[in-house]
């Protein structure tokens, strides 16, 4: 297991390079996943390696192999997305593309507006419009409160549920996900967004009620595109065939630039 230090945090990381390697991607998972679960076992590393294209996956901290912290204001996500660029120095990387999924995409977002000449294309996966609005009325158990109970068959609503079971299921520190959602950042704003020139790719499942629609995020962006897949939600996006597909045409420059 490789690591780095970012603000005297530990966190680990993989590199995959592939014989001849023409450019590199930085991969940043979604909550209470991990870089082995949300990127090598739905393979993406063995599709970036096909393509010859450099793949760099690091647990956010709190996740996977990397150092745990418990106090909220450790995760706010300038930090996060420091961490992102602290892994970039200390691999000597000038610039590279960003494929960020679900909570990822928040600190490839943030990575992107601290420092917009080192992101080439900017990949948000498992999001959409609903990114930019205010959070809906909370209802049932808040995800800390699902993430630190012992009855989880009480868990409601039960999106709630599906992440807490898949936090067991990886083996996450369950009260360091706690901690996560005790943080507060600022609202990303449309007009943040806005300052963004790079290519920017918005992907998600036309079943992802997480997400909502990509072209309500993407339209944001003066160079933004938007891909909803049909027959996939926020869960079975990731792994998907149809989700490489569209990531890859979107790097090629093949993908229809027409809103859809």
């Amino acid at each position: 297991m490789a690591t780095f230090s970012s603000d005297g945090v530990t966190l680990a990381y993989d590199d995959i390079q592939p014989p001849g390697w023409r450019n590199t991607i930085i991969l940043i998972h979604g909550y209470s996943s991990n870089r082995n679960e949300g990127w090598r076992r739905t393979g993406w590393y063995q599709a970036f390696e096909r393509r010859r294209i450099r793949c760099v996956a690091l647990d956010q901290r709190g996740h996977g192999e990397s150092e745990k912290l418990y106090d909220p204001a450790a995760y706010g996500r300038e930090k996060m997305a420091g961490d992102v660029l602290a892994l970039m120095d200390h691999l000597e990387l000038e610039g590279a593309d960003l494929f960020g999924f679900s909570m990822g995409t928040r600190t490839a977002l943030q990575v992107a507006l601290t420092a917009p000449d080192r992101v080439y294309n900017l990949i948000l996966g498992g999001v959409g419009g609903n990114l930019l609005r205010p959070a809906p009325a909370q209802s049932g158990m808040t995800m800390a409160e699902a993430m630190l109970t012992d009855d989880v068959d009480a868990i409601r609503p039960e999106m709630l549920q599906s992440f807490r079971h898949f936090a067991d299921e990886q083996g996450e520190d369950r009260r360091a996900l706690a901690a996560f959602f005790h943080t507060e950042s600022p609202r990303l704003a449309p007009d943040d967004l806005a300052s963004l020139t790079m290519p920017v790719l918005v992907v998600a499942g036309v079943f992802d009620e997480l997400a909502g629609d990509p072209q309500g995020l993407a339209q944001a962006f003066p160079d933004g595109r938007a891909v909803a897949l049909p027959g996939l939600d926020h869960f079975s996006a990731i792994p998907h065939a149809a989700t490489k597909a569209t990531v890859f045409d979107f790097l090629d420059g093949s993908l229809d630039w027409e809103m859809r």
